[in-house]
């Protein structure tokens, strides 16, 4: 994990972020044990009150659960979740970005989908 300390996102956001990336790339698989709150916080020195935000984020989201006494876990689904959460985002904000400054610049839709396809290709 990687955190910017002097960013603009929160760290109990790129904690969540972090954790959220290494459940979409199987670092933390589903039914599994994540690090603990008292891990993190100590392995980056970040106070555990910011770690435990971060990970109530993911669980507010349905991505991992609390078992008392025992830690935190990755649910069952919360990989396919991952992935359609950040889908949506790709397809809001990325791509209607790229076809507004498309627009803007005079490319026509054949340009783009080229554009795309030899993206895909390469």
């Amino acid at each position: 994990m990687e955190f910017d300390y002097s960013g603009t996102t929160p760290l109990f956001q790129q904690i969540a972020e972090q954790i959220e990336e290494g459940i979409l790339n199987g670092s933390f698989k589903e039914g599994e044990q994540i690090p603990s709150t008292t891990e993190i916080s100590k392995s980056f020195a970040i106070n555990p009150a910011t770690v435990l935000k971060g990970m109530n984020l993911l669980v507010e989201r349905g991505l991992i659960e609390k078992k008392r006494g025992i830690g935190m876990f990755v649910l069952v689904s919360a990989q396919q979740k991952v992935r359609e959460y950040r889908r949506e985002l790709f397809l809001t904000n990325e791509v209607l970005q790229i076809v507004t400054e498309a627009k803007k610049l005079g490319i026509t839709v054949e340009q783009l989908k080229d554009l795309i396809e030899r993206g895909y290709e390469s």
